[in-house]
């Protein structure tokens, strides 16, 4: 192997504790001894741990069903302290220092932001400290929220430029059908691909403490894939097989990377941006962008919804309203709509260097 190949290796709520709703120990312990494995081993591993919620849950003696938004982000609060108290003293033992990176969807949608959070990333893994990252559950809502930790891991995975992302959960990878309701289910070993076929094969949470489920996994392998990253989806009941698959032996379900896959650039706009506007072109610029790789021109844009300046990123749909890619805005919308009133000819809305043709965004945020 060579020296200081990334990975990124998530771990869900139900992994990491018990029928009580504690952390379990043994079960960190196993992980973090993976973990340790890699290092010797020459990676920069980055660890993505859900746990926060469930673990000031069981803490505290609450009971999620009940429990109303502000107290759930204050269980995250109380959780999130023992959370990295306890990797902090297991990890001591293996001689390996942490650090604590806490993130929300708006950190990562704005650029100066993400490229902060990149560099921080950075200045850890080349100092040989492990971040150990995490939603910031006590100050996010619904508009800022990733949701879940498994697209968090991949938009991570993107941001260290990783090669390889573990997604450690309470199934052993994907299956043709639910195990745990079709005995002739059988474990698909490899996915060239995440089509519409996958994602039906694909159920909901799995776990009363998880927000996740394979679906939300299956966005996370797509979202890797499209950076160049290889995903792995294996059981979390074997961490100690993060060596075996970082030195790539077969365990669960491998997602392949894609063969045209997006710098870091388009990668922040595809996955990682949230559009502040709409632009609606016509079939011929439609044409353009999508299938000839041309810049977005104005006179292929028939309409602009809503404000936004110069500089933002905006969803590029057609006369429909299918959305066909994301770029960021030469022009204001301001000035966008004066333009229209007498376009010239050549006159660039969006660079195609700063244009992502995606077929379906929407995997991104099922």
């Amino acid at each position: 192997m060579e020296q200081h190949k990334r990975i990124v290796i998530k771990i869900g709520s139900s992994s990491l504790t018990n029928r009580q709703g504690l952390l379990d120990e043994p079960r960190m312990s196993a992980l973090v001894q993976g973990i340790a494995s890699l290092f010797e081993k020459g990676w920069q591993p980055v660890l993505v741990s859900s746990g926060a919620v469930a673990a000031g849950l069981g803490h505290l003696g609450w009971h999620r069903a009940s429990l109303t938004m502000p107290e759930r982000q204050a269980a995250a609060a109380v959780g999130q302290g023992l959370l990295m108290e306890k990797y902090n003293e297991l990890f001591l033992t293996k001689g390996i220092k942490v650090g604590q990176i806490l993130l929300t969807k708006e950190d990562l949608a704005d650029r100066r932001r993400y490229i902060n959070a990149r560099n921080t990333l950075n200045a850890l893994l080349n100092r040989g400290v492990l971040p150990i990252v995490n939603e910031n559950d006590t100050v996010a809502f619904a508009e800022i929220r990733f949701g879940d930790n498994d697209t968090l891991s991949a938009l991570v995975a993107g941001l260290v430029e990783a090669e390889l992302l573990i997604i450690l959960t309470d199934i052993d990878g994907l299956y043709s059908s639910d195990p745990r309701k079709d005995p002739a289910a059988k474990l698909i070993p490899v996915v060239r691909q995440v089509d519409e076929k996958i994602v039906q094969a694909a159920g909901g949470s799995g776990s009363p403490v998880g927000t996740g489920g394979m679906r939300t996994k299956l966005v996370a392998a797509r979202i890797a894939a499209r950076s160049g990253i290889r995903t792995v989806v294996t059981s979390a009941a074997h961490p100690e097989n993060i060596i075996d698959i970082a030195a790539g032996k077969p365990a669960g379900t491998s997602f392949e990377p894609a063969a045209n896959y997006l710098k870091s650039r388009k990668q922040w706009i595809a996955f990682g941006s949230v559009p502040r506007g709409t632009v609606m072109v016509d079939a011929g610029a439609a044409r353009a962008i999508t299938k000839d790789h041309k810049s977005l021109l104005a006179v292929g844009v028939v309409r602009v919804k809503g404000n936004f300046p110069a500089g933002s990123v905006v969803s590029v749909v057609d006369e429909q309203g299918q959305e066909l890619a994301r770029g960021i805005s030469n022009l204001s919308a301001e000035d966008l709509r004066l333009v229209l009133k007498n376009p010239r000819w050549g006159q660039e809305v969006i660079n195609r260097d700063w244009l992502v043709c995606e077929r379906s965004f929407a995997y991104v945020n099922c």
